[in-house]
């Protein structure tokens, strides 16, 4: 059972042989720095960066469910961008 879902997730049109696998993978990395600076003074975080990172976590998270085929990898990693990036404008704001 579980060797019939690693193959159907290898074979997905979405799926590690693809870069509509690596590219969100890999973009994990800014979601992640963005948690990390959760501990950073607020007066220290840009309006300009964070209003990016949630307005590209929005944009792409909305794409991600139009395309063919779905790329819920993308979609999560946005997901959580447009939340981070949101926490951070509250702390800034605050």
């Amino acid at each position: 059972m579980a060797s019939s879902k690693l193959q159907a997730l290898w074979n997905h049109p979405a799926g590690p042989k693809t870069i509509h696998f690596w590219a969100p993978t890999f973009k994990w990395g800014i979601s992640i720095a963005n948690v990390a600076d959760f501990t950073k003074s607020p007066e220290k975080l840009s309006y300009p960066q964070q209003i990016a990172v949630t307005c590209t976590g929005v944009i792409w998270s909305r794409y991600s469910t139009v395309i063919t085929p779905k790329n819920w990898n993308l979609f999560s990693v946005n997901i959580v961008m447009a939340g981070t990036g949101l926490y951070q404008l509250a702390r800034k704001i605050q």
